[in-house]
């Protein structure tokens, strides 16, 4: 069952796309939303599967919250909205998919007949999406009762030992770099990609986000880089002059195997609430390089990665964290500043040079 947050500041539309959706085989709408605010809170509290979104509602239009979602928290979204919208500009913006508003003289059932088109034609996309989601911690019905009471969605948090053990290198490897962000990373990774040259050392990265998107956003990487970028769909050998990016429902972890590092996927347990894990990451980064790694701590919220990278900078490799103020949330950069694992920190506008000044020796 797939389900669905309707987003429209219209009370009849609200009830008609709902009725819609409702009647097709494995959807179902949990709530809805009459504007950005009121969608932005329910996401959290009820982590859908899709959101539709209109585009002219009232406090923030539908363009400006869709670019807002996926950039704070990528989802499969639709927009239902008049024929005015161009359908392409929605797509680049990040929609899924587009169905405009009943034309003059068209029919409910026509109306209905596109919205089970365009959101059986997703069930692709969905199906990978949910597919490694994490069973609610209370039923839906339960959490929308107790929404506002965070304390009971909160998982067990899973230490990285649980998963791959702390067994450092004792001597530094080759050089690599890691970087992990969440909230906000989707954006600040492109301005630090943007800005790097071809000639670094391999670059692994873990950005939370979901299955569905990753490879996406890996494209997009690459298109912005002279750095060759994409996502890990299984071993690889990792090269200068390529950045791997963790694919949205696998730990993405290094090993070495004689003077190569190997890129590879662990389809196991979410660790420090996340899968992929910068803690993961990290940890096989320590075990494989050690001090020759790098390892970056860039926004998001919560403190993934920090009881790896204090492993690294125990260990002897470089490792920085964004500063506050170019953090979209500073949560995961100021857990690791606060355990004594950086021994930097700067500003996304620096953090590529950083990278290029480890790469060439000046920094260690």
């Amino acid at each position: 069952m797939y389900t669905v947050l309707v987003i429209d500041d219209s009370i009849s539309m609200r009830k008609v796309i709902s009725d819609f959706i409702n009647s097709i085989e494995d959807f179902a709408v949990v709530d809805t939303a009459a504007d950005a605010f009121e969608a932005r809170d329910k996401i959290k509290q009820l982590e859908p599967d899709l959101v539709t979104i209109d585009i002219n509602m009232p406090k923030m239009d539908g363009v400006t919250f869709l670019r807002n979602l996926m950039r704070l928290h990528p989802m499969p979204a639709v927009v239902i909205s008049g024929e005015s919208v161009r359908g392409n500009d929605i797509f680049d913006d990040g929609a899924v998919g587009f169905v405009s508003k009943p034309a003059l003289g068209e029919s409910m059932s026509s109306f209905n007949e596109r919205i089970k088109e365009t959101l059986l034609n997703l069930t692709f996309l969905l199906k990978k999406y949910t597919l490694k989601k994490p069973r609610p911690i209370k039923p839906i019905e339960q959490q929308v009762k107790k929404a506002n009471i965070t304390d009971s969605l909160v998982e067990e948090k899973v230490h990285p030992d649980k998963v791959i053990k702390n067994n450092p290198a004792l001597m530094p490897g080759a050089k690599i770099i890691g970087i992990g962000s969440s909230t906000g990373g989707v954006e600040s990774l492109l301005k630090v990609f943007k800005n790097l040259p071809s000639n670094l050392p391999p670059i692994v990265i873990t950005q939370h986000i979901p299955y569905g998107f990753s490879n996406s956003f890996a494209q997009r990487l690459n298109d912005h880089s002279d750095v060759i970028v994409s996502e890990v769909q299984g071993e690889v050998i990792l090269q200068k002059g390529h950045a791997y990016l963790a694919p949205g429902n696998m730990h993405l972890v290094i090993n070495k195997k004689g003077s190569n590092y190997i890129g590879s996927l662990l389809d196991v347990t979410r660790v420090s609430r996340h899968k992929p894990s910068v803690d993961v990451m990290f940890r096989s980064l320590n075990n494989s390089a050690g001090g020759g790694a790098m390892a970056v701590m860039m926004t998001g919220m919560g403190d993934d990665g920090t009881i790896a990278m204090k492993n690294l900078h125990d260990n002897g490799a470089y490792t920085i964290a964004q500063n506050e103020e170019s953090c979209v949330v500073f949560g995961m950069p100021q857990q690791a500043i606060k355990a004594g694992a950086v021994k930097e920190v700067c500003h996304l506008d620096d953090i590529a040079q950083y990278i290029i000044d480890f790469a060439s020796g000046k920094r260690r």
